[in-house]
């Protein structure tokens, strides 16, 4: 069971990182909102099919209940995967990709701040503000350029890392009940809705400009099927036998798998600055969860064989 607790580990951490390059190629062909409405209109009915076939409760029904599938689409999918798309047109994959590790960093944060039941407080502090330090390496502002491209795009993709962090933490606050595949499954039809919405109503991207190359298809069919079908539901399994903690651990092996692939199909060169950023979100996260990853070190040495 631990090797294949390992090796699911592994596999999601290679979908998801070489995500953010898919996402790249797939950019050169297809306006971004469209790009990952699209994705999500394929996306949303396979899991929703799954969450039918395998949940009970494969419906929403109360109001309660539409209130946290409502955060999910708003913030989980139709924000952050906006303003990634939007985001990475200006910036590598792996940057993009540490940017986005941030996350649980900002989830912890929000946490502590909307949440009366936990205060973030002393080396806690200390681990937030090493995670925007490392936001800081990347972006590396220029006072006299400071509405660059890469600056904005850099900003975008921290504002996706934002809107995530925010809408989990509105998730734990509402305390739905909802199965996690059927909030996840509606999330995403409704994300990818409002999605449609914004690429047309403020963006004016048009299907008519879409590329079909077979670069622009692959990468499609890559997100849709691989990264959030199959990927959501390893998560879904690999939540529930590993629990939270662990399960974060996937944001700092992505970007590590993003530049590897990154460099490999894309030509995408890495430097200093984003090596030195992931080091101080990595850090951030650590100071954050010291106590949990404590906790999850101990039970393995304890399950570990003598």
């Amino acid at each position: 069971m631990r090797y294949r607790n390992a090796l699911l580990f592994v596999v999601l951490s290679v979908v998801w990182g070489s995500a953010f390059v898919a996402i790249k190629a797939g950019l050169a062909d297809i306006p971004p909102v469209l790009f990952a409405a699209i994705r999500y209109d394929v996306a949303g009915a396979l899991v929703l099919g799954y969450a039918v076939l395998t949940v009970e409760r494969w419906r929403p029904r109360t109001r309660h209940e539409w209130a946290a599938v409502a955060v999910g689409s708003v913030f989980l999918i139709a924000g952050y995967h906006a303003l990634l798309f939007v985001g990475e047109q200006g910036t590598t994959s792996a940057a993009a990709a540490v940017v986005v590790s941030l996350s649980p960093v900002l989830t912890t944060g929000f946490a502590r701040l909307l949440l009366p039941e936990e205060r973030l407080i002393g080396v806690g502090i200390a681990g937030l503000l090493l995670g925007l330090v490392g936001v800081a390496v990347l972006v590396r502002p220029d006072p006299a350029n400071l509405f660059g491209r890469d600056v904005v795009s850099v900003g975008l993709v921290f504002g996706a890392a934002l809107s995530f962090a925010f809408g989990s933490v509105l998730l734990r606050w509402l305390d739905a009940g909802l199965p996690i595949e059927t909030l996840e499954a509606w999330s995403m039809v409704g994300g990818a809705i409002l999605m449609h919405v914004l690429s047309v109503a403020l963006l004016g991207e048009s299907p008519a400009a879409i590329d079909w190359t077979p670069r622009a298809i692959v990468a499609l069919g890559y997100l849709s099927l691989i990264a959030s079908a199959v990927g959501f539901l390893v998560y879904f399994d690999l939540l529930d036998r590993l629990g939270p903690v662990e399960i974060n651990l996937v944001s700092y092996l992505a970007p590590v798998v993003a530049a590897v692939v990154g460099f490999a199909f894309l030509g995408e060169v890495i430097d200093a600055a984003t090596g030195v950023g992931f080091l101080f979100i990595f850090v951030g996260f650590v100071l954050l969860k010291r106590r949990a990853l404590a906790r999850e070190l101990d039970r393995w040495r304890e399950a570990a064989p003598l």
